[in-house]
C-alpha cells in the first residue's frame, strides 16, 4: 500500500482540488442513482494515500467520469481479476445501468418524479443570470466556475428523474444546460484553465446538439474560438468562428454575424495577415450596425457599443498597431457599463498595454495602477493579471531609468 501517484497527477491535470472531487463525485452520483453520493474530502485523501486501493462500484464510476481515466490509469488495484472485470457490485448501481440501455434509468431509481414545467426553466434560467451577474464583476473565480457546475447538474438530475412536461420544456432545458455549461467554461477560460475549459465545451455541444437550438449552439463555438485562441490555434479559431457564422442564428440576428466576424479577425490578426484581419473587423463593424433591438439570451448582452471597441482594440494590437488599439480602447473604457468590472479592469489593462508598446512607459505605469486598484475584486481573471505582466516584461526589457517606472516594476512585482 503506497501513495497513489496517478490519482494525485489527474486531479493536478484537471487542477481539482480534494474537496473539489468530492463534490463533483458526488453530483456524478446523484445523476447516475438519483440521490446524493457521500463522499468527503477526508475519502479523497484516502484515495490519494492508497489507503482505499478500490472504491465501490458508484464512486468508482463517478471518479473515472469526473477525470476522464478508467479506474486502473487513476492507480486503482482491483481486489481480484474478477473484480476489474465483474459488473458494478452494488445492487442499486447495477440496476441504474441495465435500465439506462432501455432509457428508463431514473424511473427504475427513484420512480416516476414530478414533470418538469416552465416554472421550473424560468427558476433555473434566473439562477443562471445570477452566475453571468456574478462573473462579469468577479471575472474566472472559481466560485463562479463551480456554481455554473452545479447548477448544470441539477438540470440534468432533474431531467433524468422527471423529464419534461413537454418536448418544447425538455428542449428548453437541455438548452439551458449548454448555456449553463458554456458559462463555466468561460468561467476557465477567464482564468485561463484551458484543459478545464475545453472540458466543459465538449460537454455543452452535447447538449446543444439535443437542444436542436441554433443559438445554443453558437454559443459553444463562440467559447471554443476563444479557447483556441489562448492556445494560438488560430486556425481552429477561425473555423469556429465560420461553424458560428453558418448557424440560422447568424443569419437571422447580425449582432451574432457580427461577433462570429470579430473572432475570425482575431484569429486573422494572430496569424499577421493584415488584409484578412481588416476585412473580418469590416464585415463585423457592418453587421453589428445592422442589429435591431431584440430579446436575447443574458450571456450576449455583453456585446455593446463598449465592446466591440474592445474586442477591435485587440485585433489592432496584433496587428502591432496599439496606437490604433489605444483610441478604441479609450472608446471602449468609455462606454463599458459600471456593473461589468471585469471587462472594464481587462480593458484597461491592455490600455496600458497599448502605451507600453508605443514606448510611454510612465502612463502605462499610471494606467496599471488603476487596472490594480480592481484587482482585488476580479482576481479570478488570469487574461487580466497575464496581460499587465506582459506590460511589466516590457517596462523591464525598455532600459529605462525614470524612477516612477522602475518603481511601478518593483511594486508589481509583489502582485502579478
Amino acid at each position: 500500500m503506497g501513495e497513489n501517484r496517478e490519482l494525485a497527477a489527474a486531479m493536478d491535470d484537471c487542477q481539482m482540488g480534494q474537496a473539489e472531487l468530492a463534490r463533483r463525485v458526488n453530483a456524478e452520483i446523484e445523476i447516475l442513482t438519483g440521490r446524493p453520493g457521500h463522499m468527503t474530502d477526508r475519502d479523497v485523501r484516502r484515495l490519494l494515500a492508497g489507503k482505499t486501493r478500490w472504491p465501490h462500484a458508484k464512486q468508482r464510476l463517478s471518479i473515472e467520469k469526473v477525470l476522464g481515466r478508467t479506474a486502473t490509469e487513476l492507480g486503482f488495484v482491483p481486489r481480484s481479476e474478477k473484480a476489474a472485470q465483474a459488473p458494478p457490485e452494488d445492487p442499486m448501481l447495477r440496476r441504474t445501468v441495465f435500465t439506462a440501455a432501455a432509457g428508463t434509468a431514473a424511473a427504475a431509481v427513484t420512480g416516476v418524479s414530478r414533470r418538469l414545467g416552465l416554472s421550473d426553466l424560468k427558476r433555473f434560467e434566473a439562477e443562471h443570470a445570477e452566475i453571468i451577474a456574478q462573473d462579469q464583476e468577479v471575472g474566472g473565480a472559481q466560485k463562479v466556475e463551480n456554481h455554473a457546475v452545479e447548477l448544470a447538474l441539477r438540470i440534468k438530475s432533474a431531467l433524468a428523474r422527471g423529464g419534461a412536461a413537454s418536448t418544447k420544456v425538455r428542449a428548453q432545458l437541455y438548452s439551458l444546460t449548454s448555456d449553463v455549461t458554456c458559462s463555466a467554461a468561460f468561467a476557465a477560460i477567464d482564468a485561463q484553465a484551458r484543459a478545464r475549459a475545453r472540458g466543459h465545451l465538449d460537454a455543452a455541444v452535447t447538449f446543444a446538439g439535443l437542444s436542436g437550438d441554433s443559438e445554443t449552439q453558437y454559443h459553444v463555438w463562440n467559447h471554443l474560438s476563444m479557447v483556441a485562441g489562448q492556445r494560438n490555434d488560430y486556425a481552429e479559431v477561425s473555423a469556429a468562428a465560420d461553424a458560428a457564422k453558418s448557424l440560422s442564428i447568424s443569419k437571422k440576428d447580425s449582432l451574432y454575424a457580427a461577433l462570429a466576424h470579430m473572432r475570425n479577425a482575431h484569429a486573422q490578426a494572430g496569424r499577421r495577415d493584415r488584409s484578412a484581419a481588416l476585412k473580418a473587423l469590416s464585415a463585423a463593424e457592418r453587421s453589428f450596425g445592422r442589429r435591431i433591438n431584440a430579446q436575447r439570451p443574458p450571456w450576449i448582452e455583453f456585446f455593446d457599443e463598449g465592446e466591440l471597441d474592445g474586442l477591435t482594440s485587440i485585433t489592432w494590437l496584433r496587428l502591432g498597431e496599439p496606437d490604433r488599439a489605444e483610441y478604441h480602447l479609450h472608446r471602449a473604457l468609455g462606454a463599458i457599463h459600471p456593473d461589468r468590472v471585469r471587462n472594464r479592469t481587462y480593458y484597461i489593462a491592455h490600455l496600458s498595454l497599448s502605451q507600453a508598446r508605443q514606448g510611454d512607459f510612465e502612463q502605462a505605469c499610471n494606467t496599471a495602477d488603476q487596472a490594480t486598484e480592481l484587482l482585488g475584486r476580479v482576481r479570478g481573471s488570469k487574461r487580466t493579471t497575464d496581460t499587465l505582466v506582459n506590460v511589466r516584461k516590457l517596462v523591464v526589457s525598455s532600459g529605462t531609468k525614470e524612477p516612477s517606472v522602475l518603481d511601478w516594476a518593483e511594486r508589481a512585482q509583489a502582485w502579478i
